[in-house]
């Protein structure tokens, strides 16, 4: 099945010029086109633009999420790098999520000071 620029844009949530941009920076594996010059995208192509989403919402460098694209244009030879990749931004991710969990309790430590509970 394939989907229009439009379809996949409502699909996941990013504009149409933010797949465009996606596409021409490397950011996505190159989009198949038709005969009119249309990009024809599949459900692989779905798959990668939800990938990336992630990825950017978790603060991924995107020459990092350019490098993982690049490593899987070169085939399954690269599956552990790209892994390796992967746990290594897991790792961030845990240290952040820690780290904001941290400010969290000190957060809700000065509210119930204000709120007259506790001391600070």
């Amino acid at each position: 099945m394939s989907y229009s620029i439009k379809e996949v844009a409502e699909k996941v949530g990013v504009s149409a010029y933010t797949l465009r941009y996606y596409e021409k920076d490397g950011i996505l594996p190159p989009i198949p086109r038709n005969k009119s010059g249309r990009r024809e995208y599949s459900d692989e192509h779905i798959a990668w633009i939800e990938l990336v989403t992630c990825l950017k919402e978790t603060n991924m460098p995107v020459r990092e999420i350019k490098r993982i694209v690049a490593l899987s244009i070169e085939g399954d030879e690269t599956i552990e790098t790209r892994k390796e990749i992967l746990l290594d931004h897991k790792k961030e991710i845990k240290n952040q999520m820690n780290q904001l969990k941290a400010s969290l309790k000190k957060i809700d430590k000065k509210i119930s000071f204000y709120e007259g509970e506790d001391g600070c």
